[in-house]
């Protein structure tokens, strides 16, 4: 059996655990050491720590504060690792705690965090999912069931200095040019909530001051939210530091592409077996910046799509030039529209695409003005029909009960 390295209590506080940390700095020390052909176990909390509920409001969702955020577990150090390597991660088995077999989605509050389709949906909501072995279905969304791709939204290696430093200088420019606006270009560096890990003193200090928040994607890996990374992938990572320093959480049970509700996918509490080698000299070798993986070899399986199409002119009709946010944004709505016409709140139906295993494609960008990006919605997972035909629309028998809103007070 592969050595657990990494516990968590999910009754007790994230801030309490050494070998937790919520913010990106070279200087955070190494949670524990492994050598390449080692395989072992980290357990880590769901991205808020805990701070989301089981239960049906969704106050939780509107009062998070988002700089405590995300919840890592790490660094792991691998012996031997050097700045310009390659780190090969097999992700070997993932799932969910014994524990804690839910998961949460939400859509923030236009006013704390927002999200891809805020301005549509500017308050606080969430949906609670239940796990069936390798299913999943929601009180909150009636009529629904699917086989999850259990995958880490987030995981990556350490900055060095450097590029530490360039990530806060590039972001903090970015803010300066909108610095007013809701929700904000970028999240700079917050010292009070930050998470240094096993830091102490000036050197925890130097990292709650400097460390980048965990929010984006960057040059490392990080918070990619990409739903195929699941067993069996194998992700080759940039080394910018000596021993790597890996770290992985935020864990998904099920998402669509785009992670679109932000709070998104079916977040969780959870477990990571995996596995490390090393490429020397891979960065240089294979001309690689950002991280390459290999995905899956499981998908659930669905064969069956409704597939919405969307281009690059907005909710106003203003033209924009072959923009591919625009165009998926459209899909989108082109999806909740249709859904809502069986039953479904324009709620349920967002809260279906960021959880369900949705495809999401970019179909043209050569055709100007028009980007052209398409939603593949699988119809299997609703035990009703829910393909157009003569006699229209059926409404669903029993929609149950909303999902939990929150007003902004």
């Amino acid at each position: 059996m592969p050595e657990t390295l990494i516990t968590v209590d999910l009754k007790a506080s994230p801030y309490d655990n050494p070998k937790i940390h919520n913010r990106w700095h070279p200087d955070i020390p190494m949670a524990c050491w492994v050598k390449p052909g080692d395989d072992f176990v980290l357990e880590t909390f769901d991205w808020t720590g805990g701070f989301i509920k089981n239960n049906d409001s969704a106050d939780d969702v509107r009062d998070i504060d988002l700089s405590t955020v995300h919840f890592l577990s790490g660094p792991v150090g691998v012996k031997g690792a050097e700045p310009g390597d390659l780190l090969v991660v097999d992700l070997l088995d993932i799932g969910a705690k014994d524990d804690s077999l839910w998961g949460f989605n939400g859509f923030f509050s236009k006013q704390n965090g927002g999200g891809f389709l805020t301005d549509h949906f500017p308050s606080a909501q969430k949906s609670i999912w239940d796990f069936h072995g390798m299913f999943t279905t929601s009180r909150h969304i009636p009529n629904v069931k699917f086989a999850g791709l259990i995958h880490p939204g987030l995981i990556g290696c350490l900055p060095d200095q450097k590029m530490l430093d360039m990530w806060n200088e590039r972001e903090i420019d970015f803010i300066a040019t909108d610095p007013g606006r809701v929700p904000p270009l970028a999240n700079p560096p917050f010292a009070k909530t930050a998470h240094a890990g096993q830091a102490t003193g000036d050197v925890a200090a130097k990292i709650a001051a400097e460390g980048a928040r965990t929010v984006p994607p960057r040059e490392h890996g990080g918070n990619c939210d990409i739903k195929d990374l699941s067993r069996g992938s194998k992700i080759y990572f940039p080394v910018y530091v000596d021993g790597a320093g890996l770290s992985v959480g935020d864990l998904h049970f099920s998402q669509g592409d785009g992670e679109i509700t932000f709070c998104g996918a079916i977040e969780m509490a959870g477990w990571v077996h995996m596995k490390v080698e090393l490429i020397k000299g891979g960065m240089a070798k294979y001309g690689i910046k950002n991280p390459v993986f290999k995905p899956s070899p499981i998908t659930p399986h669905y064969n069956d799509y409704l597939i919405f199409e969307g281009i690059s002119v907005d909710e106003q009709g203003k033209q924009h030039y072959l923009d591919v946010n625009v165009a998926y944004r459209q899909a989108c709505l082109n999806a909740i529209e249709y859904m809502t016409k069986f039953g479904y709140s324009r709620a349920q139906a967002y809260s279906i695409l960021g959880t369900a295993p949705v495809q999401g494609h970019i179909s043209g960008v050569v055709d100007i003005p028009n980007a052209c990006a398409t939603l593949w919605l699988p119809t299997q997972i609703f035990d009703f029909d829910i393909n157009p035909n003569a006699s229209g629309p059926t409404k669903l028998v029993t929609p149950g009960m909303d999902m939990p809103l929150s007003l902004d007070l």
